[in-house]
């Protein structure tokens, strides 16, 4: 029994160079992808992933079936991961290349229908996450934008921005001194 679970049927190289290109080709597919995905997995996209990883799984382990190959694979995945995650945080460049830039999806409270089709967004679900982030609506805010995450960010127009604690304390203040003449 130990022998069928610890013996390869492909080499340890050939193994590595496997899981690493599968991963690329994924990467590179989920980038392409655009970033609606990461953002707002539905049920179809759940769908895809699930299928996806069956799909690869021989790619990644060739006829290899054993336990070794497996922890060999992953381990190589886990690896691979860690390396790219950590280069495209010490460089904005290699950032930028793997995970994208953010969108621009309104301007001034006015849709950009080219950038919300570019990313496969429907008007409606970003008026939801609108919502979410105390705007109403579209007129109600400076800029709305997709991140490379695929979080939508809203930045409401300047006059309808919440105050903040420094704010009162500048209008207490100049009440304080407006009382005490």
């Amino acid at each position: 029994m130990w022998d069928n679970l610890m013996h390869l049927d492909v080499s340890v190289w050939e193994k590595i160079v496997r899981t690493i290109a599968v991963y690329a080709v994924l990467a590179v597919l989920v980038r392409l992808a655009g970033k609606r995905d990461l953002a707002q997995l539905n049920a179809f996209d759940l769908v895809v992933v699930l299928l996806l990883s069956n799909v690869v799984q021989n790619a990644v382990i060739g006829p290899d079936n054993s336990l070794l190959g497996g922890v060999i694979g992953a381990s190589v995945l886990i690896g691979i991961n860690a390396g790219v995650v950590r280069a495209a945080r010490r460089n904005d460049e290699v950032s930028r290349l793997l995970e994208g830039t953010p969108t621009t999806l309104a301007f001034d409270g006015a849709w950009d229908s080219n950038a919300l089709r570019k990313e496969g967004l429907r008007q409606a679900d970003v008026e939801a996450a609108l919502r979410r982030q105390s705007a109403n609506s579209v007129a109600e805010t400076q800029r709305v934008t997709i991140e490379p995450g695929g979080a939508i960010i809203a930045t409401l127009r300047e006059d309808l921005q919440s105050a903040t604690q420094g704010d009162i304390a500048r209008l207490e203040a100049k009440l304080d001194a407006l009382l005490s003449r």
